[in-house]
C-alpha cells in the first residue's frame, strides 16, 4: 500500500522518536526528504543525517540532537501545514513566521526545498510544507 503523504510520515517519525528520546530515527528516503533533512542539520535541529541502503530499501539515518541532557529537547514542535488534501501556497509578500521569527518554515519553491528566511532574501513564494520550533 501507498503513502498519500510521505513528508508527514517523516515528521511524525522525528516527532516521535524526539519525544521517546531516542537518539537516531530512520525514515524512507527522497530527494525532497534529503532537502529537508539538510535544513533541519542547517537550522540546527538535528545533529547529522546519512542515506543509507540501496535503492529499493534505501533510507535517512537521523541522528537528532538533545540539550544538556536528553529532557532538554532541540525540536519543541514539527508540524505540517500543506497537506495532499489541502496544499497551501504563499507570495513572497505573505511568507510565514514561526513564533515572531524564532522558527523555520519550510518551503518547496522553484529554486528548492528552503527556509523562509532564505525565500524573504530570494523574494520568492512557494508552497508552504512544514513548521519547526
Amino acid at each position: 500500500m501507498s503513502m498519500s503523504d510521505p513528508i508527514a510520515d517523516m515528521l511524525t517519525r522525528i516527532r516521535n522518536a524526539n519525544s521517546a528520546k531516542h537518539d537516531t530515527v530512520d525514515v524512507p528516503a527522497s530527494k525532497m526528504k534529503e532537502s529537508i533533512a539538510e535544513i533541519l542539520l542547517k537550522e540546527g535541529y538535528i545533529a547529522k543525517y546519512e542515506v543509507v541502503g540501496e535503492i529499493p530499501e534505501k533510507n535517512i539515518h537521523i541522528t537528532l540532537k538533545y540539550g544538556a541532557d536528553k529532557n532538554e529537547k532541540i525540536i519543541s514542535g514539527l508540524k505540517r501545514i500543506s497537506k495532499p488534501g489541502l496544499r497551501v501556497y504563499v507570495g513572497a509578500e505573505d511568507l510565514p513566521r514561526v513564533l515572531g521569527g524564532l522558527g523555520v518554515a519550510i518551503l518547496s519553491t522553484n529554486q528548492g526545498v528552503i527556509t523562509d528566511k532564505e525565500a524573504r532574501k530570494l523574494k520568492i513564494g512557494g508552497e508552504v510544507l512544514a513548521y519547526i520550533w
